[in-house]
């Protein structure tokens, strides 16, 4: 249960900060930030996995860049599509 709630405030911290980077309004609430945070970790830590050999491995500085950096590419991802 705890590692759930890690990943929740892990998850919400770079949902919030994903936002406040990103130019477009945020329509999904604090839900919508976690949601964001949680699969955007999960995405940046495969795909740094992927191309560099490092992932998410806990609360330190690598891992919340690169859940960050995945949770602006998620929603660029989104964006392209609701454009399209």
């Amino acid at each position: 249960m705890e590692n759930v709630i890690s990943w929740i405030i892990f998850g919400l911290l770079v949902g919030i900060v994903a936002n406040a980077i990103d130019p477009s309004p945020s329509r999904g609430g604090l839900l919508g930030a976690i949601l964001l945070g949680i699969v955007g970790a999960l995405l940046g830590g495969f795909l740094a996995d992927l191309i560099f050999g490092v992932g998410i491995t806990g609360f330190n500085f690598t891992s919340f860049a690169i859940a960050v950096l995945g949770a602006l590419l998620l929603l660029l991802i989104g964006r392209t599509f609701r454009t399209a």
